[in-house]
């Protein structure tokens, strides 16, 4: 296709960047729709357009295109329209913070972030074993997440209840609920008091947890994986072998294959835990003097059947990743189907093991099988020393500026889903065991050094918190002086409280930029605190309070406060967790709070962990592509804008992609408050680096991108290169005016990440890039622009300070 940004001095443009030319034709203007994209939080579409009546003339109740109630039949009244667009707003934020089963999405955050960790990867070739590699190890640390998830289910039915307390008369007393598993004082009880039955019966809940999990995944795995997309050839419009694009991809929103492969292999590594746990237990009976050779030589069979499935669960893991090419309708039936159900009827196997009679046997101390959460650190702290050394090998294969972290961000985020999944597991072990008798053992040892280390991990981010504070006060401190150069003179009368706040602002807002290293160093401090966690556990066997006995007063002393200290904060977290997920079940405004969590988190497929929060942009990503491709077809003279805000640029962008070089010529991209560089292209920099939206650039007719410096989140797209003409139209002047003005007689918010569209900038761009759609083809940067100066308030192509000093953007 015709690249941008090569336009001829003599009006011809350069087809695919080469000396070839083509004339440039005039198109006939045309119907203009405005699509507009909502970002984070959730927006109606009353707020989107502006106006209280609004009607839905596409999509359902989770996702819509919504029109003004005057515009539902614009495109039978096209002389009303000939001098403005038609505007529409998709909303989609009922994707994530819909209905109240959301809620229960926050048990599945660890999976969330894991997931993020295999996007974040660094730029290099997709075919690459290194790629390939990388992609196997991101699996693996999020399989031994759902094992970790379901561990801690274990450690807390099977052990602390069934295994422990119903044990142990003076714990049980008084729990009527447990009365018919608990023993006697002499050590006897009833039918179900043996404690292979007690086992069983405890077994339920881990159980039970894991259908939940498939449950929940399959369910949003028809909802949104299986969401067809636009059907359309693979990259027409690119010479052969040419590298595209992963998001040009027709499959790339399309992850049914995969996400049902990993949804088995997960289900199965789930119950197989279930079933570990229940056999780990009979075998040290069987084994000993107690046990009868047949009951024993079960166990074994039993336990040669458990890793037989296990390494089915891991091999079905560790399988070629996504296929994008293509979308991918087949399913990988044999895994699919027969995994999980063999992975149940081991544990139906093991349960009937279990339950079977063994008079002589009782349960004393902890449940054997407690050195599987040592276990599980020295893995996941494996795979993520594993990560980082690819991750670093990637980078520096493929080097590209402004990598968050230099290639670690990808062991990074996996270090900060281990650290969550540590500290649900451990939060609800320590919560329970707290809230039972004294007398019974309680959790194991590791997650208490795990508890322990949470003090210690706080007090570090806290002195990095009161630094970074004082540098964004001395950051502001030095943008004072200068501010109010960049407004016109009329207008430009110092304030210093005024120049305080605005400096303020733009010091806050680089924060965002400085956001990398503080977490690298989170997540190395806290892979050195999850290491010295196990190394005390397996020098000492004691919690660190006791291990501390007889060394010095203050090392004794410290121990002893940040266990007492870790384990209040655990328990803390769970109930934080616990009162958040019911408040968010039964309130709507509070589910739109907790969603915006999911609005950045599940932006990407499920590449890694299929229990992770559904993929929205698989269903939001084709909504857009279809609407435009449709409307555009049906009216060959059409124009379209798609204007999106902060992630709702992101989807924008995602979108256009997705088209066909025939739509694409149609269509224009206005992006305003948009994390396109500025937090994708460096975290996740495969995807959205400068190359990826360099291609963007070429593709798309005109793209122009609005910021500011009081923005946390959006910024400029920074494009390589010769891509005139330029996408960037910014800083823009926020406030809109220093002091009062006579357009402004009140003082001016500063608007920071919102209202971007009260900007004149706004409309002067979006009425700019329908003129170049008429025209077909580019104009120079904003002509209108050139007002700029002509009053307060109008914010000009240089905006602020035309022909003044202006403060550079943040440089991260």
């Amino acid at each position: 296709m015709r690249a941008v940004g090569t336009e001829a001095a003599d009006g011809t443009a350069g087809a695919d960047g080469a000396g070839t030319a083509e004339p440039v034709r005039d198109r006939p203007g045309g119907l203009a729709l405005e699509l507009l994209v909502h970002g984070v939080g959730g927006t109606t579409p009353q707020e989107m357009l502006n106006d209280p009546r609004t009607e839905r003339v596409s999509g359902d109740g989770t996702a819509a295109v919504h029109r003004r109630a005057d515009d539902v039949d614009a495109e039978e009244r096209p002389a009303d329209y000939a001098e403005q667009p038609i505007p529409e707003a998709y909303c989609w934020s009922n994707l994530t913070s819909g209905n109240s089963a959301r809620a229960l999405w926050l048990l599945l955050l660890p999976f969330m972030v894991a997931n993020l960790a295999h996007w974040a990867r660094p730029s290099a070739d997709p075919r690459g074993r290194a790629v390939r590699a990388h992609g196997v190890l991101v699996r693996l640390l999020s399989l031994s997440l759902t094992v970790l998830l379901v561990a801690a289910a274990c450690q807390v039915a099977l052990d602390l209840f069934a295994w422990q307390c119903a044990g142990t008369p003076d714990c049980s007393t008084g729990r009527d609920w447990l009365g018919f598993l608990a023993v006697d004082a002499d050590g006897t009880g009833g039918w179900w008091s043996q404690p292979g039955r007690r086992l069983v019966v405890a077994a339920l809940v881990p159980t039970a947890l894991t259908v939940l999990l498939w449950w929940l995944s399959h369910r949003t795995w028809s909802a949104y994986e299986s969401q067809p997309p636009l059907r359309r050839p693979v990259a027409e419009d690119a010479p052969e072998g040419a590298a595209r694009p992963a998001l040009c991809l027709p499959g790339f929103w399309y992850g049914r294959r995969l996400v049902a492969r990993l949804r088995a292999a997960h289900t199965a590594a789930g119950l197989l835990t279930v079933a570990a746990a229940l056999t780990a237990a009979t075998a040290r009976f069987d084994g000993g003097s107690g046990g009868t050779g047949a009951l024993d030589a079960t166990g074994l069979a039993l336990a040669a059947l458990i890793a037989a499935g296990a390494a089915w669960a891991t091999y079905a893991v560790c399988r070629r990743g996504r296929k994008e090419r293509q979308p991918d309708d087949t399913l990988d039936r044999v895994t699919v189907r027969l995994l999980p159900a063999a992975a149940g009827a081991v544990l139906a196997l093991a349960a009937a093991h279990a339950f079977w009679s063994r008079p002589g046997w009782r349960s004393t101390g902890q449940l054997p099988g407690d050195e599987t959460f040592a276990v599980l650190a020295v893995v996941q702290g494996t795979l993520i020393v594993a990560l980082a050394a690819l991750g670093v090998r990637l980078h520096r294969a493929s080097r590209v500026p402004r990598t968050a972290l230099a290639g670690l961000a990808p062991a990074a985020v996996a270090m900060l889903a281990c650290g969550l999944g540590g500290l649900m597991s451990g939060g609800v072990t320590q919560w329970v065991s707290d809230r039972l008798d004294g007398s019974i053992p309680g959790p194991p040892t590791l997650l208490t050094w795990q508890a322990s280390a949470i003090p210690v991990l706080l007090g570090i981010v806290l002195v990095v918190l009161l630094g970074l504070l004082v540098r964004v006060r001395r950051s502001g401190s030095r943008l004072v002086p200068h501010l109010h150069e960049g407004y016109a003179a009329e207008d430009a009368d110092r304030d210093e409280s005024r120049s305080r706040r605005i400096a303020g602002a733009i010091a806050r807002a680089g924060v965002t930029d400085t956001a990398p290293p503080l977490v690298g160093l989170v997540a190395a401090v806290a892979l050195a605190l999850g290491a010295a966690a196990v190394l005390g556990t397996w020098l000492t066997g004691d919690v660190p309070g006791t291990a501390a006995d007889g060394a010095p007063d203050v090392v004794d002393g410290l121990a002893d406060s940040v266990q007492a200290l870790g384990s209040w904060l655990v328990g803390f977290g769970f109930l934080l967790l616990l009162t958040t997920g019911r408040r968010a079940y039964r309130d709507a405004s509070a589910r739109r709070t907790i969603g915006i969590l999911w609005d950045v988190g599940t932006f990407w497929p499920r590449a890694a962990h299929p229990f992770a929060p559904p993929c929205y942009a698989e269903r939001a990503v084709p909504d857009l592509v279809w609407r435009m491709a449709t409307w555009t077809h049906e009216r060959p003279d059409g124009r379209v804008v798609i204007s999106g805000h902060s992630q709702g640029s992101v989807l924008a962008a995602a979108a256009v992609w997705q088209l066909d070089p025939d739509t694409r010529r149609h269509v224009a991209l206005l992006t305003y408050g948009s994390p396109l560089e500025r937090l994708y292209g460096r975290w996740f920099p495969a995807y959205f680096g400068p190359d990826e939206l360099a291609s963007l650039h070429r593709e798309v007719d005109c793209w122009r991108n609005l910021w500011r410096l009081t923005d946390p989140i959006g910024g400029p797209v920074r494009l390589p290169g010769d891509t005139a003409p330029d996408v960037d139209r910014g800083p823009l002047l926020d406030p809109l005016a220093y002091g009062r003005t006579v357009r402004q007689p009140l003082p001016a918010p500063i608007l920071g990440h919102s209202d971007y569209q009260a900007d004149p900038a706004f409309e002067e761009e979006r009425s700019g890039l329908l003129a170049r759609l008429r025209r077909g083809r580019r104009v120079p940067a904003q002509q209108g622009a050139a007002t700029a100066g002509a009053g307060p308030g109008t914010a000009g192509a240089e905006a602020p300070g035309v022909a003044r000093p202006r403060p550079e953007p943040p440089a991260g």
